[in-house]
Order: C-alpha cells, then structure tokens, then sequence
C-alpha cells in the first residue's frame, strides 16, 4: 500500500517536472497533479486495454506505432476533463505522453530498487 501511494505522489511529481519542461503542458498546483495521476492512471487501467482490443488491426498494421496515439488521446482525454490540468493540442499530449510515459518507467525501476520486484 505504501507503494501504490508513493508511486502516485512520484507521479504527480513527474506531471509537475513535464509541466516545466514541456510548455504545451500546465499544472495548477501538486492537488491537480496528484488528481490528474489519478484519473491518468484509472484511464489506463480501465479504457486503454479496450481501446488497445478494438484498435487491434491499426495497431498491427502501424507494427505498434498507433499504441502512441492511444496513449495521446488517454492525456488529451485527462486534461479535457480535469479542472487545473491543461494540454494545448493532441500534438503536444503525444509528446507529453511519452515524456510521462519515461518519467513511469524510471519511478517503476527505481521503486523495484527500493521495494523489491512483487
């Protein structure tokens, strides 16, 4: 439990790291990033992998590529809904996207590191 909490907190910190370095990104305050981690996460846990089932030709006709563009509209889809949390196009949730997407990976490894692999 305590990692499932500090992983969300890294999250929410990761978005507040992409929000200084991307501009096409904007945060409010820590509240909506640790909100927009939330549904973030709840997205991809429950949309995404019907979106990855019904989008399965594309994907295999793109050889994976259009993966990205899930994981875009996910982001875009977010921020459309949250309040405090700002994406200025579909391009600029893409490039968002996977810089995220980077910043997840890195947490995962490092929280293995300190919590052991479950």
């Amino acid at each position: 439990m305590v990692r499932l909490i500090l992983r969300w907190f890294l999250l929410a910190a990761a978005l507040l790291l992409l929000d200084h370095l991307y501009d096409g990104v904007e945060l409010r305050s820590f509240g909506a990033a640790l909100a927009a981690s939330l549904v973030l996460g709840l997205l991809n846990a429950i949309v995404r992998p019907l979106l990855v089932l019904l989008t399965l030709p594309v994907t295999l006709l793109t050889l994976g590529l259009f993966l990205f563009v899930i994981n875009a509209l996910l982001f875009y889809f977010a921020a459309s809904v949250l309040d405090g949390f700002y994406v200025a196009s579909f391009f600029a949730a893409l490039i968002a996207s996977i810089l995220y997407s980077l910043f997840a990976m890195v947490i995962d490894v490092a929280l293995n590191q300190v919590f052991g692999r479950d």
